[in-house]
C-alpha cells in the first residue's frame, strides 16, 4: 500500500481552516464537478497542467533555452508566447524561470514522499489536536492514493479528514470510512436543478452518499460554498438547515466565495473569464450566517474555526 502514488498540486503546511486544530492539506488532482465559483480550478482537471503568469514574466528566456519542444517564443513585439499544443507539461520551464511566472501544476507522488512531509508536523498536531486532510479536486477520483494515505497517517496516530464534494460512488467512501476520523462535506446547491445547472453533476447520489455517511455514525461537517447570484437564497439555506437536522449533523461551515482564484483560469490557458460573481462584502456574509442560524443551522465563519 505504501508504494502507492497519485497526482498532488499542492501540499499546505499549518492549514487553519481544514479540519481541527494545525494540519497538513494535501491536495489532489482531478474533480468531476465544473463549478463556476471554483477557488482550485487547477484541480479540475486530472492530470499535469501548466499555468503561465504573464503579469509575472520578466522576459528573460531561460525557459526557451530549456524547452525540449519550442513551446516557448517571442513574437515580434517581445512578448512571450506559451504554445500549449506542443507543451508536454515536463516542469522544465518552472525550474528555471526566475520570477516563478510559470508553476506546474500536478506531481505525481508516493504515499511515503507525502507522508515525509506531513511528518514534519507532527508535534503541532499533537498540541493541537490537527492532523492530516485530504482535498482537492476531489480525492475521491484517486480512491487507491486516497486511502493509501489515510491508512499511513492513521498508523502513525493522526487524526485524519477528507474534504468531499460527496460525488463518488459510495463504495469509495465505504473504503475509506474506517481511516478517516472526519468527513467535511460540500453541500453546493440544494435544488437539483440547479445543482446540475452550476456543478455539471446530479445532486441525489450526492445526497445518498450523505445520508449512508450519516446513517454509519461518521463524524461530518457541512461546508456551505456561498456564493452571490447562484446559492445565496433564503430556500437554500431552510433546506441545508432541514438537512443537517435529518441526518443528525450539528456543524457546518460558511465559506463565501472569495477572488483568490480568479486570474488562475487565464493562467492555466482557459481564457480570460469575468468573474462569475462578487466577492460578498462582510455585511453581507454575516446575514448569510444570522439567515442560516434562523433555520436553524449554526454555520461557523473561517475566522471562527
Amino acid at each position: 500500500m505504501r508504494a502507492c502514488s497519485g497526482l498532488v498540486f499542492d501540499i499546505q503546511r499549518f492549514s487553519l481552516f481544514n479540519g481541527p486544530g494545525i494540519r497538513t492539506t494535501v491536495f489532489f488532482k482531478g474533480c468531476p464537478l465544473r463549478c463556476p465559483w471554483c477557488h482550485n480550478p487547477e484541480g479540475v482537471h486530472p492530470g499535469p497542467e501548466l499555468l503561465f503568469h504573464s503579469d509575472r514574466c520578466v522576459g528573460c528566456g531561460a525557459c526557451i533555452a530549456v524547452c525540449p519542444t519550442a513551446a516557448h517564443r517571442k513574437d515580434a513585439d517581445g512578448v512571450h508566447r506559451l504554445d500549449r499544443q506542443v507543451c508536454t507539461v515536463c516542469g522544465a520551464c518552472a525550474r528555471v524561470c526566475p520570477a516563478a511566472a510559470l508553476e506546474r501544476c500536478g506531481d505525481r507522488m508516493s504515499v511515503d514522499d507525502v507522508m515525509a512531509v506531513v511528518l514534519k508536523d507532527r508535534g503541532y498536531y499533537a498540541d493541537s489536536g490537527g492532523g492530516l486532510t485530504l482535498s482537492g479536486g476531489e480525492p475521491l477520483r484517486q480512491p487507491e492514493f486516497a486511502a493509501a494515505l489515510l491508512t499511513a497517517a492513521k498508523a502513525e496516530g493522526l487524526h485524519t479528514a477528507v474534504e468531499t464534494s460527496g460525488c463518488a460512488p459510495w463504495a469509495r467512501f465505504e473504503a475509506i470510512r474506517p481511516v478517516t476520523d472526519l468527513f467535511l462535506y460540500d453541500v453546493k446547491e440544494t435544488d437539483p436543478e440547479r445543482h446540475a445547472a452550476c456543478t455539471g453533476v446530479p445532486l441525489a447520489p450526492i445526497l445518498e452518499n450523505l445520508r449512508r455517511l450519516a446513517e454509519a455514525g461518521c463524524r461530518i461537517v457541512l461546508r456551505l460554498p456561498l456564493a452571490p447570484g447562484f446559492n445565496d437564497r433564503p430556500d437554500h439555506f431552510r433546506a441545508v438547515a432541514a438537512l443537517a437536522r435529518e441526518r443528525g449533523i450539528v456543524e457546518a461551515d460558511l465559506l463565501p466565495y472569495h477572488r483568490l482564484g480568479e486570474a488562475k483560469p487565464a493562467a492555466l490557458g482557459r481564457g480570460h473569464t469575468p468573474p462569475p460573481c462578487r466577492e460578498p462584502d462582510p455585511e453581507t456574509v454575516k446575514r448569510w450566517q444570522a439567515e442560516l442560524a434562523q433555520a436553524g443551522l449554526k454555520a461557523r465563519l473561517p475566522d471562527e474555526q
